[in-house]
């Protein structure tokens, strides 16, 4: 566990103990919606390295596969020929260090596999649901595509949320 993880847990642990309901903050907070049960066949890796706000490489059965999350689709920042856009390099950074050289539950979806050979998944940290973290703090947005769709209302609602709060990209880039 990181340094910054083990001051946050405290932190949350101190709090709970005095009775003190705790809001959202970079400490890894959530509601409790934010924690939907998960289904599906799933792996406990490492995640190697951050590609961007919803992307991360993980060793898996001996082979670094590219797995996408499920469900969020955050502000580009390494799409070739593309420009960066607006608070693209914060999500990514945000999910940097979150995740990075972590271990990660995975539940993959009903479709394993996107167009590009990369793992669909779900994300869970702790037992904690990345994906619906990243909407939920204006991170990333939503984006639904069959049949790997379970969350979808949840996440739904987790954004409409953020945009009303102006959370993250809402704020920053949405007027």
């Amino acid at each position: 566990m990181t340094r910054r993880r083990r001051r946050c847990r405290g932190l949350q642990l101190g709090l709970a103990g005095m009775g003190v309901a705790l809001a959202a903050t970079g400490c890894g907070a959530f509601e409790a919606d934010d924690d939907e049960p998960s289904v599906g066949r799933s792996a406990t890796v490492t995640v190697t390295r951050v590609v961007d706000g919803d992307t991360v490489e993980v060793s898996l059965d001996g082979m670094t596969e590219d797995v996408r999350y499920i469900g969020v689709d955050t502000p580009e920042t390494v799409a070739p020929g593309e420009p960066v856009d607006c608070f693209g390099p914060q999500a990514s950074e945000y999910n940097e260090g979150l995740v990075e050289g972590e271990r990660v539950r995975l539940v993959f979806g009903v479709e394993e596999r996107d167009v590009y050979g990369r793992l669909l998944a779900y994300v869970y940290l702790d037992g904690d649901f990345v994906n619906a973290k990243l909407v939920r703090l204006g991170f990333a947005r939503t984006l639904t595509i069959a049949p790997n769709d379970r969350s979808a209302p949840l996440l739904r609602r987790l954004e409409r949320r953020a945009g009303l709060q102006g959370r993250g990209l809402w704020g920053a880039c949405v007027p």
